[in-house]
């Protein structure tokens, strides 16, 4: 919550800090930020091997310092090159952190319990989210540039309470492991490069994942060239789609246990989706209250798609990713995604936008995510045959857990219970 508040209150006076306190043009700001996002997809690899190397506690919290200091050098940044430079240490930050966040919370909670605890810290996003815009509302009116100017001086201060907190949590396995100087040895058997059903299921979900395309870019650009809808309405969208992601994650994550209710989970997602399509698709004939219920609809129906995939989604990681590997998985899946879904926000637009009188352009796009998830069934199934090959097995025993924080040397023993802890197993 520490985090996305910080980020929430930057990044909602963002456009106008960008071109009237830095003093870019729009399509400076268009360049600098594509650039900043193809420079996060280089990172997300190599940034989940830095995480297995040093352990996902320390880079988090690293990470999130380095994320503060960016913060703190804005206020100075002047033009389109001194941006670019402080955004591509972002890119850089924002790598490391994601993988090392996400390995862990893998890491360090009961498998029974992650998809759960996720849903609930993705509900706390968006409480944060929602307070960051609230104070980053209050800066932008004040209608001063120096308020503005200095907003990321409250995300650095937020950012370094984050890190401090992060740095209080109890160790990961995988910290552990670090500690006690496991990381000078290579893990055995393939890496995620490999595993060419992890691939494609990463790759399928970045697909799922272009319900936020559509939720945030298509269907208020149908509302506003489409329909007779008011455009003060997509307030009312965009404060709907946040509510239920606040108090709905919890409860729709609940049913999710295994790969099995994934993927279940995975076929509500898009039944969600294509609903969503097929009653924007018709507002363009409506008019009046009829028309503001239907886009309404289309996009609470949206936000359905983007609950049911976040629950499957969590799932597909905490069952697929190699325990030994989970920074390296995560990176690898990022770069799965962005390749899945970033030609989307294209695509889409012009889909609909193209064909406004007959809505096909709709149909298109709903057909495009059955497909995703038509192949997203044999993909996790490959995945499923790679981890029960390759995969060290999982748990590892409390009393070996503190001989690692100690630096025992171990000597694995069998028997009921044991577990193998020798170099190469977790």
């Amino acid at each position: 919550m520490l985090f996305s508040t910080g980020e929430g209150a930057f990044n909602t006076g963002s456009a106008v800090f960008l071109t009237q306190v830095v003093g870019m043009t729009a399509a400076q700001v268009g360049l600098a930020l594509t650039l900043v996002g193809v420079a996060e997809f280089l990172f997300a690899y190599p940034a989940g091997r830095i995480v297995d190397r040093l352990g996902p506690k320390r880079m988090w919290a690293s990470s999130t310092v380095g994320r503060a200091a960016c913060f703190v050098a804005l206020p100075f940044v002047d033009g389109f090159q001194e941006y670019l430079l402080v955004g591509i240490f972002f890119a850089a930050f924002g790598s490391v952190g994601g993988s090392s966040h996400n390995s862990y919370v893998l890491d360090v909670l009961p498998p029974d319990e992650r998809v759960e605890t996720r849903a609930y810290m993705y509900s706390s996003l968006n409480v944060g989210f929602t307070l960051g815009a609230a104070i980053g509302g209050v800066a932008l009116a004040t209608g001063s540039l120096t308020v503005v100017r200095y907003t990321p001086f409250f995300a650095a201060a937020l950012m370094m309470a984050n890190a401090f907190w992060v740095s209080r949590l109890p160790a990961a396995p995988h910290d552990l492991r670090v500690a006690s100087g496991e990381r000078r040895v290579k893990p055995t058997g393939p890496g995620p490069m490999r595993n060419v059903g992890w691939l494609l299921t990463s790759f399928f979900t970045g697909t799922l994942w272009t319900n936020q395309v559509l939720l945030n870019v298509v269907i208020p650009l149908w509302l506003v060239e489409a329909t007779d809808a008011p455009h003060v309405l997509l307030a009312w969208l965009f404060g709907t789609n946040t509510v239920l992601c606040i108090f709905l994650p919890a409860y729709t994550a609940k049913g999710v246990r295994n790969l099995d209710d994934a993927r279940r989970y995975v076929w509500w997602s898009t039944g969600f989706f294509v609903v969503s399509c097929m009653i924007t698709m018709v507002t363009h004939s409506t008019v009046g209250l009829i028309t503001i219920f239907l886009v309404w609809l289309g996009h609470v129906t949206v936000t359905g798609a983007e609950l049911a995939i976040s629950g499957a989604g969590w799932a597909f990681e905490a069952e697929l990713m190699d325990p030994l590997r989970r920074g390296e998985y995560s990176g690898v899946g990022e770069v799965a995604r962005a390749l899945g879904g970033q030609w989307a926000p294209w695509l889409y637009t012009g889909l609909a936008m193209s064909w406004i009188g007959g809505g096909e352009g709709w149909l298109v796009i709903a057909g495009i995510i059955v497909v995703a998830t038509v192949g997203l069934g044999p993909s996790v199934r490959m995945a499923e045959r790679f981890r029960d090959t390759h995969f060290p097995p999982e748990a590892v025993d409390g009393a070996v857990a503190d001989a690692i924080e100690e630096g025992v040397d171990l000597v694995a023993e069998t028997g009921p219970g044991d577990v193998d802890v020798r170099p190469g197993r977790a």
